[in-house]
């Protein structure tokens, strides 16, 4: 049973700007060391980074959609930090998110998070489905 979606789109410029004003202080505070260790392995890391942004936007958005719905979700909502969210890539290259935190103990196993991920020239944009486990 699908209990929530959230799509985001991010404008690629936005994330560079921000990285080259605050630098490492931006990039701590939103993403982990995973996730900034896969971006500035890429030619241009600042795409992969504004999809991974959008993704953290687009799984709150689909949480919010499922609060209602579920008492761990309005839980896990409460508690939701971008840097809980962590966008990594199987080795075939699929996304998936890790929860973390405050985040992994309020869901502990609750759904299945479908996630896409596209950037092409100026924008980036990332959809979550949350699925309920189970029937």
């Amino acid at each position: 049973m699908i209990l929530g979606i959230g799509t985001d789109i991010v404008e690629i410029s936005r994330i560079k700007d921000a990285v080259e004003k605050w630098g490492e202080r931006f990039l701590k505070k939103i993403f982990t060391e995973n996730e900034i260790s896969y971006c500035y392995k890429k030619k241009n890391p600042f795409p992969h980074l504004a999809a991974r942004f959008a993704a953290k936007e687009a799984f709150i958005k689909a949480l919010s959609t499922s609060a209602h719905k579920t008492q761990s979700a309005e839980r896990g909502l409460k508690f939701a930090n971008l840097k809980n969210i962590e966008v990594l890539n199987q080795p075939t290259g699929k996304p998936f998110i890790n929860l973390l935190g405050s985040l992994k103990t309020s869901f502990h196993d609750t759904f299945i998070i479908h996630i896409t991920l596209t950037h092409e020239h100026n924008y980036a944009v990332a959809t979550v489905v949350l699925e309920r486990k189970g029937n």
